[in-house]
């Protein structure tokens, strides 16, 4: 029997293992896939939005060569505060069910069942793509991810969505030698691209170097083809590639299976109390993205760090303190 289970190994499941062991828990960490496997995920390369302070766990100091981290260094520090903390990682094992209730849950996974007396679930969402739910999405020329360009070189590429992983997918691909169209369902480019990247995109399509459909839909994706539905009518595309850039959510029939109240919202928010972030299943707290809901901008790692400490003081102590979490989003945002 352990103190705490916590199903996720992302950043925020590593700070909710850090802040439980200095609590005097005993805690396990259930993971699915590789070590902070949504960053393993991202694009090679891919530089965060936020400096190096701002996604620091168990006040562990960040190092990084530049003013803004890397993936690639990102996954490297995770990697070392779990080793130096000497957290119980257990990986590529995925969490079938949770049986029973505070003070004696089962976790049921592919490979054991776990006693524990109190459940963390932090899983994200980046496993989970919003579809097109268009013909021909699932072919083997259609992606919901986007690594890195190389592969796009000298090919039509189509890209949709008009945030930044698009934004950025549109650009990256456009200088490594890629024909690129951006199709965009809004009237224009979203306003939450980040401000050095927006009049980057924005004069390339202006220049004509990408091409972008601006208020339009996609209908069917071809091997070799894509269909719109533009304002003047239906177009063909030539497509070798299609890159959907559509955001991602949370595995809800995963937590639909864990007996939490979901809201009936447009972002089907769970319900969780604000101070300590125990879900309406006593005994079963909710830790980082996964707390959004659809609202997957939310929460990030620079304040979803922060819910670990909430959630394990409420554990050991029964601490109920609310913390001004719009203010860290504030601040941490850009």
């Amino acid at each position: 029997m352990v103190d705490v289970a916590i199903i996720g190994g992302g950043p925020v499941g590593l700070a909710c293992a850090i802040e439980a062991e200095r609590e005097g828990l005993k805690a396990v960490i259930i993971e699915k896939g590789a070590l902070v496997n949504s960053i393993v995920g991202y694009p090679n390369n891919m530089e965060f939005f936020s400096t190096p302070e701002l996604i620091e766990i168990g006040n562990h100091p960040f190092p990084t060569t530049a003013y803004k981290p890397t993936r690639e260094e990102a996954i490297e520090y995770y990697r070392r505060v779990a080793d130096v903390e000497g957290l119980d990682i257990r990986l590529y094992e995925r969490v079938e069910r949770v049986e029973g209730e505070r003070g004696g849950f089962s976790v049921v996974t592919e490979n054991e069942i776990l006693k524990a007396a109190h459940i963390v679930v932090s899983i994200g969402f980046f496993d989970h793509p919003n579809r097109l739910n268009v013909p021909g999405e699932d072919l083997p020329n259609v992606t919901h991810y986007y690594k890195e360009p190389y592969p796009y070189a000298r090919q039509r590429v189509a890209v949709i969505g008009a945030r930044n992983s698009a934004a950025k997918a549109a650009l990256d691909c456009y200088r490594h030698g890629a024909d690129v169209t951006l199709i965009v369902r809004a009237p224009e480019l979203s306003d939450k691209i980040k401000y050095w990247i927006l009049p980057d995109l924005q004069n390339r399509i202006k220049e004509g170097s990408i091409r972008a459909y601006f208020s339009t839909a996609v209908t069917e994706i071809r091997e070799d083809l894509i269909v719109l539905a533009t304002r003047e009518g239906d177009v063909a595309l030539d497509t070798d590639w299609v890159i959907a850039m559509t955001g991602y959510h949370p595995d809800y029939d995963f937590l639909e299976s864990l007996d939490i109240e979901l809201g009936s919202d447009a972002f089907r928010t769970p319900h969780f109390d604000e101070a300590t972030f125990e879900s309406s299943r006593a005994g079963l707290y909710l830790a980082g993205t996964v707390c959004g809901g659809y609202q997957t901008n939310r929460w990030f790692i620079e304040n979803g760090r922060f819910h670990a400490r909430q959630i394990m003081k409420h554990i050991a102590h029964g601490e109920r303190r609310l913390l001004d979490f719009e203010a860290v989003h504030w601040k941490t945002a850009e």
